[in-house]
């Protein structure tokens, strides 16, 4: 979006006419909608604002729930900003450790400072780009005087209002090129503001900082609790705390985010992996959050289970237990990992749906089912896994998640 589109947006009829339009989700509904309003005599740059806005608001209902029909977005914005379930924890975390205020540099289109301020925090929102910082400023209206939003880079606002002994900041670097549509990541010696000094502010003063998940542990500082988090499945963040928003003990710790529910996984130092075992009554799939902690030997000692192979991140034992970490499965055989010898378990079992995972083995799931026989009103699950040297595939009942 350019500024002259979000300009022509911003005022009391374009604002009227976005609400009018309601979601758009389709290409086809796009179409329709250009059509329709341009036959309605509205400018090229309002109809372009308004149709953007409207398709991107039905994506955000993914992110946002029904906050997101009030909202404005960037393209890039919505793809980078946090979900607000996952953010209202980060407020959550600051208010917990009895810090009132928070200064978000480089708030993107302000999905963390929403949570911010909705947990009772005073917010300074500020972003190097002055289109998304006006598209913040919109979205954090409501809040009124608890929440400044200001056009500036990280530094230059961390130079000017200095954080205060109740203050905490939230550092969210650009780990992507500069633009509101189509971008591409950049290596980590290109993040802005840099993560020198986002490493140094932390430092000084009790910080939040978000990276992606696979971002080098190597390179994290030592003395910092590293929280991986997933969301219903996917890991979405590593997030760096320092400072009284660092747990005392607590280096490693992953948080697992299911619907409503939140469990989470802490510890000292990376945990040593248990021993492996052969193949026992349960197969457990760690959560990946989990998994990037180096948290699996915790989970594996409260399940009273070993490695299925040291370089799988598979749990196997014997005992009937699970747990919020792991997705588990009871094992109903063991077979060769071809089709044909798949394919006549499943036919004897009468299993017509079938969820193929796999772990350690070049395998594309979409094509291997293809080549299998599916017949029945069974479900299995099919876990294709490499054990030591050899292709395994083991057929298995999903545990329902504890």
């Amino acid at each position: 979006m350019e500024m002259s589109e979000l300009r022509a947006l911003l005022t009391p009829a374009g604002l009227e006419l976005l609400d009018a339009v309601g979601p758009i989700e389709s290409t086809a509904d796009v179409a329709r909608a250009v059509s329709r309003l341009r036959a309605a005599g509205h400018s090229p740059e309002l109809v372009s604002a308004v149709v953007g806005q409207a398709r991107l608001r039905a994506r955000a209902t993914a992110k946002f729930g029904p906050f997101a029909a009030r909202m404005l977005f960037t393209r890039a914005g919505l793809e980078q900003a946090t979900r607000l379930g996952v953010a209202a924890r980060h407020a959550q975390r600051i208010r917990g450790a009895g810090l009132t205020a928070v200064s978000d540099l480089g708030c993107g289109i302000g999905g963390d400072a929403l949570a911010f301020t909705g947990a009772g925090l005073d917010v300074l929102a500020v972003d190097a780009d002055e289109v998304t910082a006006a598209i913040a400023a919109y979205n954090l209206a409501p809040f009124g005087e608890s929440a400044v939003v200001r056009h500036s880079t990280a530094e230059d606002a961390f130079e000017a209002t200095p954080v205060t002994g109740s203050g905490a900041v939230w550092l969210d670097p650009a780990r992507r090129t500069a633009g509101h549509g189509e971008t591409r990541r950049v290596s980590a010696d290109d993040y802005s503001p840099s993560l020198d000094w986002a490493f140094d502010v932390a430092s000084r003063v009790p910080t939040g900082i978000k990276l992606g998940p696979a971002h080098d542990r190597e390179a994290l500082p030592f003395d910092a609790e590293a929280q991986w988090v997933s969301a219903d499945g996917s890991v979405v963040e590593l997030v760096v705390w320092s400072g009284a928003l660092a747990r005392e003990g607590v280096r490693r710790a992953a948080l697992v985010i299911r619907d409503d529910r939140s469990h989470e996984l802490t510890a000292p130092a990376d945990a040593p992996d248990e021993p492996v075992r052969e193949l026992g009554a349960f197969l457990h799939e760690p959560d990946g959050a989990v998994i990037r902690a180096r948290l699996i030997g915790e989970v594996a000692r409260s399940l009273d289970a070993g490695m299925l192979d040291e370089h799988i991140a598979y749990l196997t034992s014997d005992a009937a237990l699970t747990s919020p970490f792991v997705q588990s499965f009871r094992v109903r055989e063991t077979l060769p990992a071809n089709p044909k010898a798949i394919s006549a378990a499943l036919t004897a079992h009468g299993i017509g749906r079938l969820e193929i995972k796999k772990r350690g083995v070049d395998v594309d799931p979409a094509a291997f089912r293809k080549k299998l026989t599916l017949r029945g009103d069974q479900e299995a699950t099919l876990i294709l896994a490499r054990v030591g040297d050899q292709r395994r595939a083991i057929l298995a009942d999903r545990i329902p998640a504890a």
